[in-house]
């Protein structure tokens, strides 16, 4: 099973400054900044997925900038990435249209020749078709029975565009691997639609439309794809938002998946930041120490409006936090001061009061919790990748995007390690082992 990561720009500078807290003052960014495979000096992936919407053109505003799209189409994806030295040579690249970005639209913004000829063009390695998303989903429904007129719509337009993408990709002899993409509003119609795929001549498919999904209702999907199909059929999961419960999904038989979800929680998660390898081909979870910027934070900002705090006192306080952290990591201070340090800062960032009105609070005592036990383990010291070594203690701080994304960088590394082990460790179930399967897929 392949982990693809989606990339969305995410790199950082190699050279910040986490004392001084910022980058050289002639630093361009992108150009001397690295990309995960090469901050951490191997790819912690087996492969990169780059979206058209974040690409981006004139229709769909995308995350990169004007020049940075110009320069993908002319250099193509590989030696955009800088995936194109030899050591990264054998990662995949797929592609996709980036239906989350004109889901509001009544069709793709994209034909599924332009589609072609971007993946062909741009290097890629597998491309998939243009799709429609459909958010609707009720898993009791059976067969193709229900579907609002909207989704039944996108269902037709998903396929069409299937047929038309394969069709061109073959006469134009590409060199990318086509994956017919899989929308639906219930698992019956997204069976049916792989088995339509299929006899269109796919071998492999992308399901969408996962992102909202839990668990239990994902299961159901595969299940009934995976009687519809033949069983050399390939599958892959689009922004796979369930990455952390993989484990599950061993008996469906899926070739690959692409998430940014290690990535993402460094950041976005209220307390799941870190991840470490656990016992019983399980990932541990920390908590980061959130030390934010003082004039840049806007609940501390509020705080300060409001008559709460006054600036130069917060100004203080964040240097004490970021010093007794330090100081912590060198063994030169004690945990309980350290942890009333920070959370002296931080207070304001849980209730918007000082901490002096807000000790008591149950919320604030969850925290304490969560970062007593950071602090106790130290987890930045129990792993030896390239960015836990450089950065240290900063690596479990929660402040500007040069820590956190370093984080999640490690966070793939993690992630990367657990999927093989996953691999080596746990059998594949039977593909006519449906009857197993229902039962994995109920709630």
């Amino acid at each position: 099973m392949k982990f693809i990561f989606a990339d969305s720009l995410d790199y950082v500078d190699p050279a910040f400054d986490f004392l001084g807290d910022r980058s050289a003052a002639d630093r361009q960014p992108y150009w001397d900044d690295a990309f995960p495979h090469e901050i951490m000096g191997y790819a912690p992936y087996d492969g990169v997925l780059v979206s058209r919407g974040i690409v981006g053109d004139h229709r769909v505003k995308g995350k990169y900038t004007t020049s940075q799209a110009r320069r993908f189409s002319l250099v193509g994806v590989r030696k955009f990435l800088r995936l194109d030295t030899p050591e990264f040579a054998d990662l995949d690249i797929f592609g996709d249209c980036g239906a989350f970005t004109y889901v509001q639209e009544e069709k793709p913004p994209y034909t599924p020749l332009e589609m072609a000829e971007f993946y062909d063009e741009c290097g890629f390695t597998h491309g998939c078709s243009v799709d429609h998303i459909i958010f609707d989903f009720d898993a009791q429904l059976v067969a193709m029975n229900g579907g609002t007129a909207d989704a039944r719509q996108r269902f037709d337009i998903t396929l069409e565009n299937a047929e038309a993408f394969r069709r061109e990709a073959v006469a134009m002899g590409a060199g990318f691997t086509p994956l017919g993409v899989v929308q639906g509003w219930s698992p019956g119609s997204m069976a049916e639609a792989a088995r339509r795929l299929v006899a269109m001549g796919y071998d492999y498919l992308a399901l969408g439309g996962m992102v909202p999904l839990k668990s239990p209702d994902i299961k159901r999907c595969l299940a009934a794809i995976r009687e519809a199909v033949p069983e050399s059929t390939r599958l892959h999961i689009l922004g796979f938002a369930k990455a952390d419960d993989i484990d599950s999904f061993h008996g469906f038989d899926i070739a690959s998946f692409d998430t940014t979800s290690p990535l993402i929680r460094a950041f976005k998660d209220a307390k799941q930041n870190f991840y470490l390898p656990g016992e019983d081909l399980a990932l541990r979870y920390f908590t980061s120490i959130r030390v934010p910027q003082a004039i840049e934070n806007p609940k501390l900002q509020r705080a300060v409006k409001k008559g709460k705090v006054r600036a130069e006192e917060l100004v203080r306080l964040e240097a004490l936090a970021l010093g007794s952290l330090r100081a912590f990591d060198r063994g030169e201070a004690g945990l309980e001061e350290v942890l009333h340090n920070v959370l002296v800062y931080s207070a304001p960032l849980v209730e918007e009061q000082p901490y002096a009105d807000c000790a008591d609070s149950p919320a604030l005592a969850l925290l304490a919790d969560r970062y007593r036990r950071t602090l106790t383990e130290q987890p930045w010291k129990q792993c030896s990748c390239a960015i836990c070594r450089d950065a240290s203690i900063d690596v479990i701080i929660f402040r500007g995007s040069n820590r956190n994304k370093r984080r999640g960088i490690h966070n793939l590394a993690v992630y990367k390690n657990h999927i093989e082990r996953l691999d080596l460790k746990r059998a594949v179930i039977r593909p006519d082992d449906l009857q197993r399967r229902l039962c994995a897929a109920e709630p």
